[in-house]
């Protein structure tokens, strides 16, 4: 069985496994700002007429602008291709153009779902979580189910979540020295079970950690 330790340090954890926002700063030059003024992920302003800030009318099928958006969002966060659709649609662009900008950077090989997906069990294992809880955060980030069960199964058959299983069980277990046995019991569990582990795997941590 491979150590989380150990898959960590042959799969480091992808800093952008987790979304970031970038919110534009004020410099103080720029003109103020009017109640319906809004920034996009994209950094881009919008004040509600549906023209951007160079006054440009906003096209839904401009290929370019939808690319840039695209690229702008990447640049931001790693995202799986059903969550880059979902927020390239979201800002107005429509279906066949954002396919088309999806299709082109997968080609590029900008949009990767399989290898998204394993960086988002390296960042799960790294926070010492189970194979339900790292199933349920890619499904979360968008990842399809088929894919999820397979990059989740892979790390399982590697014994990392059981080896996460008793890393917590050994973190809770320095916390709650000299606790009532009861009390560190239900905190174990009550750590296990949000972070997604099986309950035949807490158990015999457990019974090996807490049953002083």
């Amino acid at each position: 069985m491979i150590s989380a330790q150990d898959f960590l340090k042959r799969h480091p954890v992808d800093a952008d496994a987790g979304e970031r926002r970038t919110v534009p700063e004020y410099s103080g030059s720029a003109a103020p700002l009017s109640p319906h003024t809004s920034y996009g992920d994209d950094g881009r302003r919008s004040n509600g007429s549906g023209r951007g800030s160079d006054g440009k009318s906003f096209d839904p099928s401009d290929f370019d602008a939808c690319r840039e958006a695209a690229f702008r969002l990447l640049d931001a966060a790693a995202r799986s291709t059903q969550t880059l659709r979902r927020r390239l649609l979201d800002k107005g662009y429509d279906e066949d153009t954002v396919d088309d900008v999806i299709r082109r950077l997968i080609e590029l090989g900008l949009l990767d779902d399989e290898a998204y997906a394993r960086s988002v069990v390296r960042y799960c294992v790294s926070r010492m979580m189970g194979s339900r809880g790292t199933v349920m955060e890619l499904r979360r980030k968008g990842v399809p189910a088929s894919l999820a069960g397979k990059v989740t199964g892979e790390a399982a058959a590697q014994g990392v979540f059981e080896e996460a299983a008793w890393e917590l069980g050994r973190s809770v277990a320095r916390k709650t020295r000299g606790l009532d046995r009861q009390v560190r019991m239900r905190r174990f569990w009550s750590a296990g079970g949000r972070k997604g582990h099986d309950a035949d795997t807490l158990r015999r941590v457990a019974h090996e950690l807490l049953n002083d």
